[in-house]
């Protein structure tokens, strides 16, 4: 009961702050498709955070979780002291390198990623990005690992509201391109200053360990590959898209992740509490049962989640400019998939916890490569569409395996009403895609019926909430 209590607390308290920050730009969709002239400039806009996303994931070089993984390997303060200041020295070091790069190869990422060498100035704005978020990453997270709530909950809101405050502005002065990059960027330096400034006695340079950086570099660098690939099953899709059908494609499409995105908001609810509590508890006697037992619940709310969105994308998407009306076919299937990433992450896990992180390499590959053959054979035939079955289609396949040899390494074990669960699921999905995908009412139907099936078969574990929440009221009230 303590340990589910743990984890509710941390995904509720955690999760409010990565909300907001998330809530706010899916908001501002809308907004910001009305203000800008054409689809390309939205699609412009978001390969650019494209490019970030990609240099960042070579920069922190799997840092931020080895660094996540050390922090709680002891309990004595000068110790950690010295796992954040070669954590974030290092970082920095990778990161000029890979600012540098960027902008010697600042006309080709403009032609291949913006669709024409002329964008190449917001190559200069994606590489200063890529330099602040990858060491910002490591600065904020000592915030995280001190389970300071109320510093992140107030540090997310309020740097989701800057980043916007800056781009409308500029939006309606007519900088289409380079808004929202720029305005990301601002809010980013904000943010790195801020948290350095929090949490300056966990950073010192002569608290370098080259023995430590050893230690690090050993969980890190096969994590690298893992986020490589993270990025070909969230980012390569709009990039072949780009190439194949036209950066307006990719803005339509852009529309539609950010909207299938909101699942950002459980996955985002998921994350600021689960490194806390994965690593706190990873020495409990039955950490296998309470990992398994963690994944089987967050499975259970995303397919609940993604069966109300696939009702409600059709009149969700009747909300934008009619340019964009088709990518509402997409935005369930890119629902669901940071949801699969999720759960994966909270299985694959358990090879971080024996420190054993090269089998994640091989499983995702698997995905990531029927994800590339899928999108290549998709996209001409299907679309925005084929994409978006791609990546679905690459996360399933991850899931499936990791499960699978996690549960005959005697790491994981999976529930016959988590199968079930998961058949459903399949059968909801392609029953919304042929016959009520247009029919909000038919689908919200459908989707309370699944919703209630869920219910009955994790009864028990939801009156244990009850009583965690009814308790937690009780305490309040006390004092």
């Amino acid at each position: 009961m303590n340990k589910l209590k743990l984890f509710v607390e941390n995904f509720l308290v955690y999760g409010l702050g990565g909300i907001i920050s998330k809530l706010i730009p899916l908001i501002m969709v809308p907004i910001v498709t009305y203000i800008l002239p054409t689809t390309d400039y939205f699609g412009i806009s978001d390969m650019s955070n494209t490019v970030v996303q990609f240099a960042s994931a070579i920069a922190v070089m799997g840092m931020y979780d080895a660094m996540y993984r050390m922090f709680f390997e002891k309990k004595d303060e000068e110790y950690q002291r010295k796992v954040c200041s070669t954590a974030l020295l290092f970082t920095v070091f990778t990161s000029v390198i890979v600012f540098i790069v960027m902008l010697i190869f600042k006309d080709i990422i403009a032609v291949y990623f913006l669709s024409d060498r002329m964008y190449a100035y917001v190559v200069y704005i994606s590489a200063m990005a890529t330099l602040i978020g990858a060491t910002n990453s490591i600065i904020s997270a000592p915030t995280r690992m001190q389970n300071k709530k109320k510093v992140f909950l107030v540090t997310n809101t309020v740097s989701s509201l800057l980043s916007y405050v800056i781009a409308i502005p500029l939006l309606l002065a007519g900088y289409y391109v380079i808004a929202l990059p720029l305005s990301a960027l601002i809010s980013a330096v904000t943010m790195e200053i801020t948290f350095g400034i929090m949490n300056r006695k966990w950073f010192k340079p002569k608290l370098f360990d080259k023995k430590l950086l050893k230690s690090l570099l050993i969980i890190a660098v096969p994590l690298l590959p893992n986020f490589l690939i993270y990025w070909v099953f969230n980012s390569c899709d709009k990039l072949m898209i780009t190439n194949i059908l036209g950066i307006g494609a990719s803005g339509v499409y852009s529309v539609s992740s950010k909207l299938g995105h909101a699942s950002q908001l459980i996955y985002t609810a998921f994350a600021g509490g689960w490194q806390f509590f994965a690593f706190s508890t990873m020495k409990e006697k039955d950490q296998v049962k309470s990992n398994s037992g963690i994944f089987e619940y967050l499975g259970i709310i995303s397919f609940a989640a993604t069966c109300f969105v696939c009702a409600l994308s059709f009149g969700i998407f009747q909300i934008f400019k009619p340019d964009y009306l088709e990518g509402f076919i997409s935005a369930p299937y890119l629902f669901l998939a940071p949801l699969l990433q999720m759960l994966f992450q909270v299985a694959a896990n358990q090879f971080l916890v024996v420190k054993k992180t090269w089998p994640n390499l091989f499983i995702l590959s698997s995905g990531a490569i029927l994800n590339l053959f899928l999108n290549l054979y998709l996209i001409p035939v299907l679309g925005i569409e084929g994409a978006s079955i791609a990546t679905l289609s690459g996360y399933i396949v991850s899931d499936i395996i990791c499960v699978i040899v996690l549960c005959r390494m005697k790491l994981m074990v999976v529930s016959s009403r988590f199968i079930i669960s998961s058949l459903l699921m399949a059968v909801f999905m392609v029953s919304w895609r042929f016959f009520f995908s247009d029919r909000i009412l038919i689908g919200l139907a459908a989707a309370i019926v699944f919703t209630v099936i869920m219910v009955l078969l994790y009864k028990d574990e939801l009156n244990k909430l009850k009583t965690i929440i009814k308790n937690r009221k009780a305490k309040d009230n006390e004092s």
